[in-house]
């Protein structure tokens, strides 16, 4: 073999060498990035585990101590209630009779109670509605003493309660706040003499008819169209239902969650839906609410399960405001749009801007988000809204014959239906009122049994002072109104915050993206 051909065998043996070691060094580093990753991975799955394990022993520690806090307090919690019965019966030694000639509303409430005279104590509350603070005040204490006041409530609201059975209805409209306003009564009255509210004590006899009732009004709403034609009254009584009696279930936690998102303008929702144990899905429920252009609603809900800071309250409040004007906005410049629509756009930027002073206030914000922005910006929106009724001469609010142009009499009212259903408010009111114009006739708001119900001082988001059917119809609008008469819905934005420069000087630029406008925000 040549010198040549012996260098050439060797260069070769050496370039393949080189190869099997780089090819030996790749699969080396492969291996090592490889089981590096594992190792990684390894470790965060440990840490993961330990955090759990971490919660789980904190929880457990605290279900332990809650049991045997339970445990130590049954003897306790007996005794007090043998000592209440006691009372009770040495009380009926006295004669009860004499007290219906009381004009006292609490010590005719305490011996209605006392008789277990169901119907009766219904009426009264009924015909009592101007008294709402007394009632709210002096029902708790005059359930207590009711030898059972979990059944004397059941019956007293089993009138209206999963549905309306009475054949005539008197009085007319929806008696649904009682039934609340019982409800909530009675949670205080259950409650463990020694735990308090988180142990009501409500035995499984009592627990079985509330269940029975429960499930007699989820399939009764099924009956009737499902959620979405569910009025909100009805889905507060319920919700109410659930947590008062402590008969929640975890299989139908995505009903709750349902049921929380449609009508999450009730201002008890929040506190609901944790009653009911919803907290791990309240992340979702803000991020769907914001989804739906109701960023009031997600902030309620944020500070109700503490999440105000992974959901900043402030920038919600811009985009809303946001939202708010951009619809106003393409309602007036649509051509087609006018009378009553150009009306709602002139309203709906007002109303956006109080129902968020209005937040503010409550959350105490104004650090964060200082009003006197937004203050200017309304007191512009009124001053030109008044120049432009000024200017066309006037409100064109009178309808006229056509024959003589004499004025014409206010519309007939259309024929209220009874609904065959639980309502927390008065029926609604006529077509002819539907308008939110009308709503400056009232100047005394009417009962309402609930403070988060009250108006707040003129506008349509937080309240108002018109009537609670009022309400009631313009926030959830009916056939009778015209498809104009309500804003039109929007293509819902991702869930962003985006940057707020509307309300530095008064007025600014506002993104592209509108989602279905808040309606009216109930208080």
């Amino acid at each position: 073999m040549s010198t040549s051909s012996v260098v050439e065998a060797g260069f070769a043996e050496l370039e393949r060498q080189r190869e099997l070691i780089a090819n030996c060094t790749a699969l080396y580093k492969e291996l090592s990035d490889h089981f590096s990753s594992v190792e990684r991975c390894l470790e965060l799955r440990s840490d993961s585990v330990r955090s759990n394990r971490r919660t789980l022993d904190i929880s457990t520690q605290r279900n332990l101590a809650f049991l045997q806090r339970r445990e130590e307090s049954i003897d306790g919690s007996v005794d007090i209630a043998m000592a209440r019965v006691e009372k009770l019966r040495r009380s009926y030694v006295y004669p009860l009779s004499a007290a219906g000639d009381d004009t006292d509303l609490p010590a005719v409430l305490r011996t209605l109670c006392a008789k277990m005279d169901s119907d009766a104590f219904f009426d009264l509350i009924v015909s009592s509605r101007k008294e709402s603070d007394l009632l709210r005040k002096e029902i708790p204490l005059a359930l207590k003493e009711s030898i059972d006041p979990a059944n004397f409530v059941m019956d007293a609201i089993a009138r209206v309660f999963p549905v309306d059975r009475r054949a005539v209805k008197s009085p007319p409209g929806d008696l649904g706040w009682v039934c609340v306003l019982l409800l909530e009564s009675l949670v205080s009255v259950l409650a463990d003499p020694e735990l308090g509210a988180e142990r009501p004590l409500v035995t499984r006899i009592v627990k079985e008819r509330a269940k029975k009732i429960a499930e007699s009004w989820k399939l009764g709403m099924e009956q009737r169209g499902g959620v979405e034609n569910a009025k909100a009254q009805d889905v507060h009584a319920f919700l109410q239902h659930l947590v008062t009696f402590g008969i929640g279930v975890k299989e139908e936690r995505e009903f709750y969650v349902k049921l929380v998102v449609n009508f999450s303008r009730r201002k008890q929702m929040p506190k609901l839906a944790t009653s009911l144990g919803l907290e791990d899905k309240m992340s979702d429920i803000i991020e769907e609410l914001i989804v739906k252009g109701h960023q009031l609603d997600a902030i309620n809900f944020a500070y109700e399960s503490g999440l105000q800071e992974k959901y900043p309250p402030v920038p919600l409040l811009k985009s809303y405001l946001k939202d708010a004007k951009k619809g106003a906005a393409m309602i007036s410049d649509d051509p087609k749009n006018t009378g009553h629509s150009a009306n709602n756009a002139c309203r709906k930027e007002p109303s956006a801007i109080r129902a968020v002073m209005k937040c503010i206030e409550e959350h105490e914000l104004k650090a964060k988000f200082p009003t006197e922005n937004l203050q200017k910006r309304l007191e512009n929106l009124e001053k030109a809204k008044a120049e432009k009724r000024k200017a066309a001469g006037g409100p064109a609010n009178k309808r006229t014959r056509t024959n003589n142009g004499g004025p014409m009499p206010p519309a007939k009212a259309g024929r209220l239906t009874n609904n065959a259903h639980v309502s927390s408010f008065p029926a609604p009111v006529p077509a002819f009122v539907m308008s939110p114009s009308h709503a400056t006739a009232y100047s005394t708001p009417p009962f309402s049994p609930y403070p988060y119900e009250r108006a707040a001082a003129g506008h349509g988001f937080y309240g108002s002072h018109s009537p609670p059917a009022m309400r009631e119809v313009y926030a959830y609008p009916t056939k009778e109104m015209s498809p104009t008469s309500i804003a039109v819905p929007y293509p819902s934005p991702p869930i962003s915050y985006p940057t707020y420069g509307g309300y530095v000087n008064g007025i600014g630029a506002y993104g592209n993206i509108m989602p279905q406008y808040q309606q009216t925000y109930y208080r």
